[in-house]
């Protein structure tokens, strides 16, 4: 039996795949829809991320520290996915369904390069919750109309 090492949350919103993807798609989307509150801003890289894009971000997890990604996984308006140094990934994809499109994010600790490391701290247990979060919030951007400054 192969062990399952990702968890996804989905969210129908209200607004074509686009629309939602420009967001995921520039770092300074990143701090504005994460919902773990570790995400601070963009501290380099370009506007959009594409495939192979290497980006930074400014994070806070009890301390300040900064975090350098790449993105792995590129399909405009369909699919995004990004990892650091330890491997694993955060992937976003979107469909377009009735109603809107349905954004499905997830975490995904099969590439990571120490995967019981991932599972002993439990982020596989905490993730979902502020997964919930960030696609919450990522509707509320939508809504409002939020573009990259």
């Amino acid at each position: 039996m192969t062990k399952t090492r990702q968890v996804s949350v989905e969210r129908l919103i209200d607004a074509p795949a686009a629309d939602i993807f420009a967001i995921v798609q520039s770092p300074a989307g990143h701090a504005a829809m994460d919902g773990s509150g570790t995400v601070r801003g963009a501290l380099k890289g370009p506007e959009k991320l594409e495939l192979g894009t290497k980006f930074g971000m400014d994070m806070r997890l009890g301390v300040p520290y900064r975090m350098s990604s790449v993105v792995k996984e590129f399909e405009q308006d369909r699919l995004i996915a990004w990892s650091h140094f330890g491997g694993h990934r955060w992937r976003f994809e979107f469909e377009e369904v009735e109603g809107g499109t349905r954004v499905t994010e997830t975490f995904d600790w099969s590439t990571s390069k120490f995967p019981p490391f991932i599972e002993l701290v439990g982020y596989p247990k905490k993730h979902p919750v502020n997964m919930e979060k960030t696609l919450e919030r990522l509707d509320q951007l939508v809504a409002e109309g939020w573009k990259p400054s």
